[in-house]
């Protein structure tokens, strides 16, 4: 009956046990609670639990009661984790076993002169672990006996290991909860902290922001001071607000704004830098912290030369405006109030804004100087434009100048040309004449005969032939001429074979090449044909042979020149080559810049480069790229659409 009445009693328990583990929040309440509940199934006069950080390696014991010993650590106290060897608590925690021991075995270890824990020895002492669902150590539920007559059977020892095991279920789920209190409350803590750090925050970004809003209006002096001084107000309390500006070009310090609680006006508006707290500030080039004490000892210490305004202050703070250690001024806040005393933070506040200001004034500073310079920059532009536009009329009118003296050039060439075939048929024709006269005569006096008439005949036939072939010569010449005089004279679009149309521009030239041993090769198709600007083309050809005549060859030097053309894809692939002298890279530089000539003064005007550069990209729409070198002559690769017609 006895063993069914203590079996109740452990099942009672241990139901007790799971109620006590979720109704119980502090861990040395549910031990004790824990141990009456244990004292009414066995003797536990003694007992005690150990927890372990494994981390750590220490021990506490949250709960302790002891009929001898008194002297425990307390609750909260952590010792370290004794040696296995050294102590049975520390053996079972270790070992994480169950461990019985009897006064004998403590009487050995004594015999031995190894001391068996702390603590009184007991007649009878059992450790059992208490172990997570890892099988790692929470710590250990110790109970003893000091009576000889009080020892634990081998029921007590199962029922106590039962009930460590409960009790070891029970404490994971209470340090669970009790780290997650403890974690909330931690988070909580933070969480405060950082909503308030948050809100200065965005005070202090609100602050900057306006401060650099500030900069990009262009606000007088007194209302830029007066915006400075709310915003730092909104910050810390500155009722006491002073703004001065240092002047590097007279070494002085000015100051444009005050805000005093004692003083209306600030005693002097403009002094030499080296007095007052303002030039101490500047000077150090750091932000100052002071009291009425620490102010009086910077005067006696001659730290600070004839100080200015209220000395009867309860806290000061001043900081440089610097940008890269060039000073700019200094903000200055202060209190007479004894409650309203300055702290480190409220300083490193005051120097950050001070910065962000010296950052702001800085940029004013410079807007007001690019501002300057960039009205005398328009008005620079504004001369410089009517001196291009000048330089752009004196341009052109010198390119049409040129145009007509190159077509000029042309019109003696040709006429002289069409001097000499003139010449012929005037001689052929006077010579004609005279025949004739002579052979009326002839025939008048009845003296003509038939070798007479075949003779006039001959002459006659000769003449023709004469009269014909340089008349045909002239005229070719003369249309040639005029065709290439109306386009190089015209801007208009034209429908044209593009080898036919070479073929009349180096005829117009011939007359340039007599008596020089140059000779012109065209490789160009029959059948391409060009929708575009033929007087550019001509003036285009008739620079680049002038050029190699001029420059390429000598008087009497034998050349040859190749012209090529090609449809490749919708585009002209136009290369002009000579074999002449070449050019340096330096001069090949400058060949298409207006004005720029080898030849000053022998028939070059440095113009002819120049304006076939502007033809091909201009009127023909395309690209032009030339290459030389000393005694490799000059080649020029042109490419340019066939068709200029816009579709409609």
């Amino acid at each position: 009956m006895e063993r069914l009445d203590r079996l109740e009693a452990v099942q009672s328990m241990l139901l007790e046990i799971g109620q006590l583990s979720t109704s119980c929040s502090d861990i040395t309440d549910f031990i004790g609670a824990v141990h009456r509940a244990l004292g009414r199934i066995m003797y536990a006069a003694n007992f005690y639990v150990a927890l372990c950080d494994r981390e750590g390696g220490t021990i506490h014991f949250p709960y302790f009661v002891d009929e001898i010993d008194n002297e425990v650590p307390a609750p909260g106290q952590r010792v370290a984790l004794a040696a296995p060897e050294q102590s049975p608590t520390s053996w079972v925690v270790v070992n994480r076993q169950r461990l019985m021991i009897t006064a004998d075995d403590f009487e050995a270890r004594d015999r031995e002169g190894m001391q068996w824990g702390h603590g009184s020895a007991a007649e009878h002492w059992m450790g059992v672990p208490l172990l997570d669902r890892h099988q790692q150590a929470l710590g250990a539920m110790v109970i003893q006996s000091y009576t000889r007559d009080v020892t634990y059977s081998a029921e007590d020892q199962a029922l106590f290991t039962q009930i460590a095991n409960h009790v070891s279920n029970a404490l994971q789920g209470m340090q669970s909860m009790d780290r997650l209190e403890r974690a909330v409350k931690e988070r909580t803590a933070a969480l405060a902290i950082e909503v308030a750090e948050r809100g200065r925050a965005e005070q202090v970004q609100h602050a900057l922001y306006q401060i650099a809003n500030l900069s990009a209006q262009a606000l007088d002096t007194a209302t830029l001071s007066a915006s400075l001084h709310r915003i730092v107000g909104e910050l810390m309390v500155a009722e006491n607000f002073l703004i001065g500006l240092y002047h590097p070009d007279t070494q002085e310090i000015s100051i444009p704004y005050f805000v005093d609680q004692k003083d209306r006006e600030a005693p002097v508006k403009r002094f030499p830098f080296g007095k007052a707290m303002c030039s101490y500030v500047l000077s150090s080039k750091q932000a100052q912290l002071h009291d009425a004490t620490s102010f009086s000892h910077l005067v006696a210490n001659g730290l600070v030369h004839e100080p200015l305004g209220n000395a009867d202050i309860a806290s000061w703070m001043g900081a440089p405006m610097l940008v890269h250690e060039q000073p700019y001024g200094v903000l200055i806040v202060q209190s007479y109030d004894p409650a309203i005393v300055y702290t480190k933070a409220d300083l490193d506040l005051l120097a950050f804004m001070a910065s962000h200001v010296a950052v702001a004034l800085a940029r004013m500073q410079a807007d007001r100087r690019m501002r300057k310079a960039k009205d005398a920059l328009e008005a620079q532009n504004a001369a410089l434009s009517v001196a291009l536009t000048r330089l752009q009329e004196a341009q052109s009118e010198l390119v049409r100048q040129e145009k007509l003296a190159s077509l000029g050039r042309l019109v003696a060439g040709v006429a002289h040309e069409i001097n000499t075939p003139l010449g012929i048929c005037v001689t052929a024709t006077s010579h004609l004449v005279q025949e004739l006269k002579l052979t009326r005569e002839e025939l008048a006096a009845g003296e003509m005969t038939e070798e007479s008439l075949d003779s006039f005949l001959d002459i006659i036939d000769q003449s023709l032939r004469i009269m014909t072939t340089n008349t045909q010569r002239a005229a070719s010449l003369v249309r040639s001429f005029k065709q290439v005089a109306v386009d190089q004279s015209s801007d208009d679009i034209r429908h044209f074979k593009l080898h036919a149309y070479l073929s009349e521009v180096l005829l117009s030239l011939q007359p340039k090449f007599k008596g020089r041993k140059v000779t012109v090769e065209v490789d160009c198709p029959q059948d391409l044909v060009l929708d575009s600007f033929p007087g550019a083309v001509s003036q285009i050809v008739t620079n680049m042979v002038m050029n190699s005549l001029v420059h390429g060859f000598e008087h009497e030097q034998p050349g040859r020149i190749t012209i090529r053309a090609a449809l490749q894809d919708g585009q002209v692939l136009f290369e002009y080559a000579d074999d002449g002298a070449g050019m340096d890279r330096e001069t090949l530089d400058k060949l298409f810049d207006p004005f720029f000539t080898t030849r000053r003064g022998l028939g070059g005007s440095g113009l002819g480069a120049h304006i076939l550069y502007n033809l091909v990209t201009g009127a023909l729409g395309g690209t032009v790229r030339a290459t030389s070198a000393p005694g490799q002559g000059l080649h020029y690769e042109l490419r340019f659409p066939s068709s200029r017609r816009v579709a409609r």
